[in-house]
């Protein structure tokens, strides 16, 4: 019997054995950080600190604008001297907060818990809100929005992504090697906030070590599987894992809710087991600094705020022939124009490609109808047509081909002979049109 997989997909080299023996190693303490009040799927938060105030390692310095929102926190201790817009990775302008270290690591309160299973449901849920878990794996949804689905959408299985298909990413591998007790308990407390009898942790077959450390701690724990899947791209993409893992498809503009399900990354089950047992708010995270730009590949626990320059230079600074640096995976992830912009809670990755790595965007032709697109799609689109009119202009006319069930994977733009910028143009035509 083969691997649990799905139809479609490509195999792109995972270039992962730059980082994965790099252990999750701390950072240098930051001397400045700007957090962003925009970091998350959502409403962005509003300040509750002003120039001046001294905060704790903790502290609650946003609170959410809105039901699909999180709260934010400091992530250090120190006093906030400025707050106004600052850029993020995707070069836009951000209502952020910037706090000076003041080295002291002075945490604010937080309430303790070590019989955590044992809190009601919403006490559970309370504790997740609080702390301002949002997806891990690079959406940023708010984790308290999958959590409260609608009565009318039970659900029955809660799936945690321990895929990790983009190549070069590392870093949620190394949680399931140094902290797989934490990730099952994160899987426990879920099941018991969702009601759900059945958990499941899906792991691609090239970290066989992973999954063996899972089955090891997933031992005698009631309702939990772990599977093994197929190495192959995006196997990790929620409609996939879910297909593969537990054989049912998410219709097309649904929800994995909508199937009885709840995904969520490995880094998040470990957020949520911390902020259930120890009330620590979402303030820091893994972050794998790789690439065959970067000197020395590193997995590192990054406080929330700091600078993409720092996690640079402690990876070793920047090979002689480094060209671009990608924030998130090289698939679904985007350039960066500065390295003087912040880690966030969706940051998985920084990426250092030299320019031999590098497709320019002006040596793109015309599309040859080879149909390989077409036949990789694991949603079954036609990519060839959604960008043919994207070019043209006719957005109205792409919707037509299913426009936004395309989560922009850019399996279509690897496959492409004629190296087409065919997700770029499909995120130009989401852009100047609407659902």
């Amino acid at each position: 019997m083969g691997l649990a997989t799905f139809k479609g997909g490509i195999h792109p080299p995972d270039k992962k054995t730059l980082a994965a023996n790099s252990s999750i190693s701390e950072t240098k303490p930051p001397k400045i950080l700007v957090i962003p009040l925009s970091q998350h799927l959502g409403a962005p938060c509003k300040p509750l600190v002003t120039i001046g105030q001294e905060v704790k390692k903790g502290e609650v310095i946003g609170e959410p604008g809105g039901f699909v929102s999180a709260p934010i926190h400091a992530s250090v201790s120190g006093k906030v001297v400025a707050i106004g817009e600052f850029p993020n990775a995707m070069g836009k302008m951000v209502n952020s907060i910037v706090i000076e270290n003041n080295l002291k690591e002075e945490w604010t309160t937080l309430k303790d818990n070590p019989d955590y299973l044992n809190l009601s449901v919403d006490e559970l849920k309370e504790k997740i809100k609080s702390a301002g878990i949002v997806g891990m794996g690079g959406a940023a949804f708010p984790t308290i929005v999958k959590l409260s689905p609608p009565k009318e959408k039970p659900i029955d299985a809660v799936l945690i992504n321990g895929a990790e298909c983009e190549p070069y990413l590392t870093a949620d591998y190394r949680l399931m090697m140094e902290k797989p007790k934490e990730i099952v308990e994160g899987l426990k407390i879920l099941m018991k906030v969702l009601g759900v009898q059945k958990g499941y942790i899906g792991i691609e077959n090239n970290k066989p070590d992973a999954v063996a450390k899972m089955k090891e701690v997933a031992v005698g724990a009631a309702g939990i599987e772990v599977m093994a899947l197929e190495v192959k791209y995006p196997q990790g993409a929620e409609k996939m894992l879910i297909t593969a893992m537990i054989g049912r498809k998410v219709p097309p503009r649904a929800l994995p809710m909508d199937v009885g399900v709840v995904v969520q990354n490995v880094g998040t089950a470990v957020a949520i087991y911390e902020a259930a047992r120890y009330g620590k708010p979402l303030i820091e995270r893994v972050v794998t600094v790789s690439g065959e730009g970067i000197k020395n590949p590193k997995n590192l626990m990054v406080k929330i705020g700091t600078q993409v320059s720092q996690l640079i230079e402690e990876a070793g600074g920047l090979a002689e022939n480094a060209a671009k640096v990608i924030s998130g995976g090289p698939m679904m992830g985007f350039a960066i124009g500065s390295l003087d912009v912040p880690v966030t809670k969706g940051t998985s990755g920084i990426l250092v490609i030299p320019e031999e790595g590098i497709v320019h965007a002006e040596d793109f032709g015309p599309c040859i109808r080879c149909g390989r697109c077409i036949d990789i799609c694991p949603m079954g689109l036609m990519p060839s047509m959604l960008s043919l009119l994207s070019e043209k202009g006719f957005y109205e006319g792409a919707k037509e081909y299913n426009l936004f069930d395309c989560f922009e994977c850019g399996s279509c733009t690897y496959v492409c002979p004629s190296k087409r910028p065919i997700v770029q143009l499909v995120r130009l035509a989401k852009s100047m049109t609407k659902p």
